[in-house]
């Protein structure tokens, strides 16, 4: 979470601009500094802010006390009607917050603002959208103690398809979940493509209806498996560009341009897993590459921060970034929560 919110800061003041203006103003990638804001802030964007929303959601679904009076804990289920509700009740208090105006992607406020009006979520999301909005918040899920895998998986899904209706952002969330799950739990660096590839193999006709309900026949699709097929089948042709970029192993070349600019689900992903291994794992490094970006730069490098933060954890952020970040109570109270 603190590797996502620096990456997400390091990216922000980038986004928009071209690699010679990035290069011009902050010097090269693997010189670049955090930027402070006016009183010493560093500030983040929606991807900071959605991520929050979606890990205080789930906070309150698998923290409140159960009816029996105990607590939630790995044994207790977790059902998609609990994580819906608590996903809308966070998406819409962000939606209506006053610190929401960090330019968010039109798909996000217009979704937000249809579950609002308390409709069913599969009729609120803006079905042929797959920006990378999907993904960028979706890291919590992978650091919640106790899901199973298809939990994970389903969670991953919903919180993507409440506002993102596409199937590759579905399928490209729930595989930034598992890169992030993967890396927490040891994987190493070299393992890290051939399983996800598996991964994405094993996922393309594995629809969780209890989680999606009848969203791919609002999609227009023949039949849930081929919804979610296809949503996995791009994330695969991603997977190659990753590889086929590592190959060339070009440090100083846009990574946006070896891979592609991250301003939908699948290239998010794709082009931050480049920058994380690209520096091999290394965590300022692998935040610097993403941020130094003429696409999503902000989005791009937040992954890669989450990415570089599931690997090494905290030791690696500089405790001065760390002590002026915006949020930096709120994570650190997910945080305890789950490491506790």
């Amino acid at each position: 979470m603190l590797g996502l919110a620096l990456g997400d800061a390091m990216g922000y003041p980038t986004e928009f601009l071209t690699m010679e203006q990035i290069s011009a103003t902050f010097g090269p990638w693997h010189r670049m500094e955090m930027p402070l804001s006016p009183g010493d802030i560093v500030r983040v964007t929606d991807d900071t802010q959605m991520t929050l929303a979606v890990g205080e959601a789930l906070a309150d679904v698998t923290t409140s006390p159960h009816e029996t009076g105990g607590p939630w804990g790995a044994a207790q289920p977790v059902t998609p009607t609990q994580v819906e509700a608590a996903l809308r009740r966070h998406l819409v208090a962000w939606l209506r917050s006053p610190d929401n105006n960090r330019a968010p992607g039109q798909t996000c406020l217009n979704a937000c603002a249809a579950l609002e009006r308390g409709i069913p979520w599969q009729d609120a999301t803006v079905i042929s959208s797959k920006g990378c909005g999907a993904n960028m918040r979706v890291a919590p899920v992978a650091l919640v103690p106790g899901l199973s895998a298809e939990q994970r998986s389903g969670i991953a899904q919903l919180q993507a398809a409440m506002t993102h209706g596409h199937p590759t952002a579905l399928a490209a969330s729930d595989l930034t979940a598992h890169v992030i799950w993967l890396l927490t739990q040891g994987c190493a660096l070299d393992d890290l493509l051939p399983r996800l590839r598996s991964y994405a193999q094993e996922s393309r006709h594995d629809y969780h209806s209890d989680w999606l309900g009848d969203l791919w026949r609002k999609a227009g699709a023949p039949d849930p498996a081929s919804y979610i097929a296809f949503g996995w089948d791009e994330c695969l042709r991603a997977l190659d560009k990753v590889s086929g970029a590592l190959r060339a192993r070009e440090m100083d070349r846009d990574p946006s341009e070896a891979v592609g600019p991250g301003r939908v689900a699948e290239e998010a992903l794709a082009t931050a897993l480049y920058c994380f291994l690209l520096v091999q794992g290394d965590a300022r490094g692998s935040i610097m590459r993403g941020a130094h970006s003429s696409g999503d730069s902000d989005s791009i490098a937040a992954l890669a921060g989450a990415f570089a933060g599931a690997k090494h954890g905290t030791h690696y952020w500089l405790h001065e970034w760390v002590t002026v970040l915006e949020y930096r109570d709120r994570i650190k109270a997910l945080s305890a929560l789950w490491d506790a």
